[in-house]
C-alpha cells in the first residue's frame, strides 16, 4: 500500500514587497531603543543574513482562507478528483483570517471549513478541521492524512498551508521584513504504486523552547499596548534548528531504509537561506557525505517566508519547473522538513 500526493496546487499572491519598500520604517530595538545604523544597512544585513530581495503579501480583500481556496482549488484539479469524494480536509495556519487593517483573528468558523464551503462540498462526512502547529504544519497535516489512510478511516484527504503574516507583523521590528503570505495544498490517497510515503518523524520541544516564537507587543512604546504582533528570539531558534532538525531528518531517513546517496531533493521550510544552508549541510555531515549540488531547491529570495505554505510552494515551483536547475523526476525519494513555533520539527521521506 502506498500512500502519495496525488494532486498538487499553490497560490502565490500577486502582491511583491521589495527590500527597499522597507527603506521609510522605523525599525526599533526590541526595548524601543533606536537602532545606531542607517535603514540602508539594515536591509543590506537582512539580504544577506535571510537571502530575501523580496516578498508576497495577499491582496487587501483576500485572508488565509481564500489563499487556501485558492490552492484547494488547483490541488483538486490536478488530482483529477470529484471533491464530493475527499474524507478529510486539513488546514495548517497560524493565526487564523486576519483582515487588511484589523487586528483581530478569526477562526470561527474553522479556516477548513470555510475552504469546504468555498470548495461546494455538500457531504458532511467530508470532515475538515485546523491544526496549528507552526511552520510545520502543512507536514504534520500529511501525517495526519496518511495515518487516517492507513488506518482505513480514509481514502482520500486535502492538505491545506496557508497564511498571511504580513497581517501580524510589527512594522517597527526588522524580523518583519522576514515574512510574507501564501498557500499550498496537497491531495492524498492511496494507491498501489511503489511511490508514496516512505518514513515520517515529529517532535515537539517545550521545556526550554516553547516560547521561542511568540505573541508579544510592538517595539514602539507608541503603538497600542493591547495588540500584538508575530515575535521571535532568532539566535535561539538558529541554534535549536541547527541542531535537531538535522537530527530529525537522520531519524526519518533511516527509518526509511533509503540511502543517503540516493536522496535527490530536499524541500526544507523556506525561514531563512543562511539557516537552511546549515541545517543540509549539517545533515550531511551526520553521514559523512558529501552534500551535492543543487539538493537544496530555495524560494526565499523572492517569496520570503510563508510559514505553512512555503514546503508544498517550493515543491510545487520545482515539479513545474520554475525553480532554475531543479527538478523532480519520477522514482525520486526526496525529503520535506520543517522547525517552527511550538517548537516543533518533522520530516517526511517521500518517493515521487
Amino acid at each position: 500500500m502506498a500512500i502519495k500526493i496525488t494532486g498538487l496546487g499553490s497560490y502565490i499572491p500577486s502582491s511583491v514587497e521589495k527590500n527597499d519598500d522597507f527603506a521609510q520604517h522605523h525599525f526599533l530595538n526590541s526595548d524601543g531603543s533606536t537602532i545606531n545604523s542607517e535603514n540602508t544597512v539594515i536591509i543590506e544585513k537582512f539580504k544577506a543574513i535571510t537571502g530575501i530581495e523580496e516578498r508576497r503579501y495577499a491582496k487587501d480583500h483576500l485572508t488565509s482562507s481564500d489563499l487556501g481556496f485558492y490552492a484547494a482549488e488547483k490541488a483538486i484539479a490536478d488530482a483529477g478528483i470529484d471533491p464530493e469524494t475527499l474524507d478529510y480536509i486539513i488546514v495548517a495556519h497560524n493565526f487564523g483570517d486576519v483582515q487588511k487593517g484589523h487586528v483581530q483573528s478569526d477562526i470561527l468558523p474553522s479556516l477548513a471549513s470555510r475552504i469546504k464551503h468555498n470548495l461546494r462540498i455538500e457531504n458532511p462526512k467530508c470532515v475538515a478541521y485546523d491544526i496549528l502547529f507552526g511552520c510545520p504544519g502543512w507536514i504534520e497535516g500529511v501525517i495526519q492524512a496518511q495515518a487516517f489512510i492507513k488506518a482505513g478511516m480514509a481514502k482520500k484527504c486535502l492538505v491545506v498551508g496557508t497564511e498571511t503574516l504580513s497581517r501580524v507583523v510589527d512594522k517597527h521590528d526588522r524580523d518583519s521584513m522576514i515574512y510574507s503570505d501564501g498557500a499550498g495544498a496537497t491531495v492524498i490517497e492511496e494507491d498501489d504504486s511503489d511511490t508514496g510515503i516512505l518514513a515520517f518523524e515529529t517532535a515537539t520541544y517545550t521545556y526550554d523552547e516553547a516560547f521561542y516564537l511568540f505573541f508579544g507587543k510592538s517595539n514602539s512604546a507608541e503603538a497600542d499596548t493591547d495588540t500584538r504582533y508575530i515575535k521571535m528570539h532568532g539566535r535561539k531558534i538558529y541554534n535549536f534548528a541547527l541542531t535537531n532538525v538535522p537530527n530529525a531528518m537522520k531519524a526519518c531517513l533511516d527509518k526509511s531504509d533509503v540511502a543517503i546517496k540516493d536522496v535527490k531533493k530536499i524541500f526544507i521550510h523556506q525561514a531563512n537561506e543562511k539557516m537552511d544552508e546549515a541545517i543540509v549541510e549539517r545533515f550531511y555531515k551526520l553521514y559523512d557525505y558529501p552534500m551535492p549540488d543543487h539538493i537544496m531547491p530555495m524560494s526565499i529570495q523572492k517569496l520570503g517566508n510563508s510559514s505553512v505554505a512555503t514546503v508544498p510552494t517550493v515543491f510545487d515551483l520545482v515539479r513545474q519547473g520554475k525553480i532554475k536547475n531543479q527538478e523532480v523526476n519520477k522514482g525520486d525519494v526526496v525529503i520535506f522538513a520543517s522547525v517552527g513555533a511550538g517548537m516543533n520539527i518533522n520530516a517526511i521521506v517521500y518517493r515521487y
